[in-house]
């Protein structure tokens, strides 16, 4: 079943991450560095907002709403599609969205803390967004599958 929404056009990209969280090991790897649910809330054009999850704390799911049910994210991250967007292709850096008040940031902001002292050191520039999810899910395994399905759309 697929997770993107015809009215959210960078919404595709959870259906990357979750390709990328497909096999046991990679979830079992996420779920080691993760330790947390990231929930994205996003608003589009029209001001309607939907949010995804990855829940890199219990099952290594991607899917629709803040949280798997019965859970709570630990991290909520708001900015626009068109915004989200512009990090999925690398044309926004994440501390410059929060610094400019488009990305807020609820929850465990600890565990943002740590996830954003990572972004800084990546092995490969691209947009904060990817960096927070490969520096979690262990390396570049979902930056590069990520990367070669994007390439296959």
């Amino acid at each position: 079943m697929s997770l993107k929404s015809e009215t959210f056009p960078s919404s595709g990209t959870f259906d990357l991450i979750a390709s990328s969280l497909s096999t046991d090991a990679a979830k079992k790897e996420a779920i080691k560095k993760g330790n947390a649910i990231f929930a994205f809330t996003l608003t589009n054009s029209d001001k309607v907002s939907e949010s995804w999850y990855i829940d890199l704390k219990t099952t290594g799911a991607v899917g629709k709403g803040l949280a798997p049910e019965g859970s709570k994210p630990d991290i909520v991250l708001s900015l626009s599609d068109a915004d989200f967007q512009r990090l999925v292709d690398g044309k926004a850096a994440a501390q410059k969205l929060f610094m400019g008040g488009k990305l807020k940031v609820k929850g465990n902001v600890m565990k943002a803390t740590k996830v954003e002292v990572r972004i800084t050191f990546p092995m490969n520039p691209v947009a904060g967004w990817v960096w927070m999810l490969t520096s979690v899910v262990g390396g570049q395994v979902v930056l590069k599958n990520a990367q070669k399905a994007r390439s296959k759309l």
